[in-house]
């Protein structure tokens, strides 16, 4: 069986500890980490899908709101808005004893609109990459400075979308992105 020789140190986002990743997408130790990435991941989603909900059912004339449609709207917490009941810096009518309503418009000038994470991440701008020779390796030279074997370059290339470049026998890839990926990358 194929071995890499190459070693790649990262650290987990989930529990901190430093590991050995096999491939260049390993993020995670294990698979119980990645497992609870992944639910932290989900539950946040479905958390902000059911505060979108809470804010679309809310009719915009109301005055006065509850603690969880301000939680909701504005993304402050419960115990922030209690605060400044207390400190008396937002009204608030007590139409039942337990339920407070908080004045919606108070809260609009001590909070921004809570903005919904789910939104589509902006493209980003199209990179214009200097190819000249100079600013770039060859695929040979790739190969001796982090120690792997020319198939494997080729193969990173193609799977990153590094762009390349064919002066007479030579293909090119841009240095920084080059770089960029092989930077955990350590020779065994």
């Amino acid at each position: 069986m194929a071995v890499a020789k190459y070693k790649i140190v990262r650290k987990c986002p989930v529990c901190g500890e430093e590991f050995f990743a096999r491939t260049l997408e390993s993020w995670y130790c294990s698979p119980k980490c990645s497992k609870v990435a992944w639910k932290r991941k989900h539950d946040e989603e479905k958390r902000q899908l059911e505060l979108d909900k809470i804010v679309s059912n809310m009719p915009k004339s109301k005055e006065y709101i509850s603690i969880t449609e301000a939680y909701a709207m504005f993304g402050a917490s419960r115990s922030t808005i209690y605060r400044l009941i207390y400190m008396k810096k937002i009204s608030f009518i007590e139409p039942e004893k337990g339920i407070r309503l908080v004045c919606k418009g108070e809260l609009m000038n001590l909070f921004p609109l809570r903005q919904s994470p789910l939104d589509t991440k902006p493209r980003k701008p199209v990179t214009m990459y200097r190819m000249e020779p100079e600013d770039c390796y060859t695929i040979g030279e790739i190969s001796k400075k982090f120690h792997l074997d020319d198939s494997t370059v080729y193969a990173h290339i193609r799977k990153y979308s590094i762009p390349t470049r064919q002066i007479g026998n030579y293909v090119y890839a841009h240095k920084e992105s080059i770089d960029k990926l092989y930077k955990d990358i350590k020779p065994l």
